[in-house]
């Protein structure tokens, strides 16, 4: 029964309801998709892609897949390629990030345990009632869950296919594209329709071609994790800014205000392993974007236009690319964009297609953050005898 004292118990009590009744899954990850869903379809219906997309996709893939083994020296099986609308590709990409996700949650919720535990255990001097804790421990995994959310309903405004982030895709799954920003991009631009399907086709097979490499995959992982894990100082801190109040009026303030919240928690680049992981994952998506590029170049008359069209798309300040990337602690800025498309470059002058796709062969390939800078001193590491040359070799 609540305290008619103590006004944190109606406040609490009525937060807990709506935090604990999203349904059948976690409360954080229920949150986060129906954030997801709302903003990706800006809170209206969305129709399925027409039966016609499928046929047309179907049409080129082969193409597409026959051309990126040929410029990458991977053979695979392609994946389906399932055209979706953008409320689809929001929770597809959700279910992604899910496990990260989940590790960090149950990280936060170590770290934040104790100093919840001394805060509420003797509510009588600190005037903060152990409904308080109860809260503050369902808080931290449901901001996290609505960043993501929100992240990824932002993302599915622009992205092309499943890899608009160069990070794994769930092994086994479809590859999706999203037919309504393939058609926008293409009017955006003047450019025809079938050309930029085919670009969108050919940079998902490259990046699925690249993450068929569990090297490449568990590297990236694991660059992911240590970025994230760095993130968590900074939502200890903040859950315990909301919870060291004996004020509800103050925690009402804060709560009104999520954009500043939010604002408190997207820093990337702030750690080491945030850059190590920027800069693997902006090697590998100018390598993405170059294949593309080559391809197209082969196979269609608007390539320099198309070529053109792409760069301006990657490096406009887009909000959900940089609230995403922020959140994984990766910087998608323009600045990175282009020094990856200046690695690329630099490997090519040196030691040509060859020497690029040297960039696939294991996770120890991925360049540091000085490698990007000088593509030089990446070629001659790589070139070194490897210590135990069957440990990080293709799957």
């Amino acid at each position: 029964m609540d305290d008619p004292q103590n006004p944190f118990d109606g406040l609490l009590g009525d937060l807990l309801k709506i935090l604990g009744g999203q349904g059948g899954g976690a409360p954080w990850f229920e949150s986060a998709r129906a954030l997801a869903v709302g903003v990706a379809s800006e809170g209206e219906g969305e129709e399925n892609p027409d039966p016609l997309e499928r046929i047309a996709l179907e049409q080129l893939v082969d193409v597409a897949a026959r051309h990126v083994e040929e410029v990458t020296g991977i053979g695979s099986t392609p994946t389906p390629i399932t055209p979706v609308n953008r409320s689809t590709w929001a929770v597809a990409q959700l279910d992604s990030w899910r496990p990260t996700i989940e590790k960090v949650v149950e990280a936060q919720t170590e770290a934040t345990g104790a100093s919840l535990a001394q805060l509420t255990q003797d509510p009588d001097a600190s005037g903060v009632p152990p409904l308080f804790g109860q809260f503050a421990e369902m808080l931290g995994p449901m901001m996290l869950g609505l960043q993501f959310g929100s992240a990824a309903g932002h993302l599915a405004e622009r992205a092309l296919g499943s890899f608009a982030l160069p990070l794994p895709w769930p092994p086994g799954s479809d590859l999706y594209l999203v037919p309504r920003n393939v058609a926008k991009f293409a009017e955006d631009w003047s450019l025809p329709l079938d050309e930029v399907r085919l670009f969108a086709l050919t940079r998902e097979l490259t990046a699925q071609s690249a993450f068929s490499n569990q090297g490449i995959t568990e590297r990236i992982n694991a660059l992911l994790m240590a970025a994230m894990a760095d993130s968590l100082a900074t939502q200890k801190s903040l859950i315990e800014k909301m919870t060291s109040s004996g004020d509800p009026e103050a925690l009402s303030a804060m709560l009104s205000d999520p954009d500043a919240i939010l604002a408190e928690l997207v820093t990337p680049g702030a750690h080491a392993s945030s850059n190590n992981l920027t800069a693997a994952t902006t090697a590998l998506g100018a390598y993405f974007d170059h294949v593309a590029e080559v391809v197209t170049t082969r196979l269609t008359a608007s390539h320099a236009l198309l070529k053109e069209a792409w760069h301006r798309h990657r490096v406009s300040d887009a909000k959900g690319e940089q609230a995403a990337g922020g959140l994984f602690g990766l910087d998608l800025s323009a600045r990175e964009v282009e020094r990856g498309q200046a690695f690329v470059s630099g490997v090519l002058e040196r030691q040509g297609e060859d020497g690029l796709a040297k960039l696939l062969h294991r996770g120890s390939s991925l360049p540091t953050s000085a490698e990007l800078e000088a593509p030089g001193l990446w070629l001659e590491r790589l070139a070194l005898p490897e210590l135990d040359p069957g440990s990080d070799s293709a799957s």
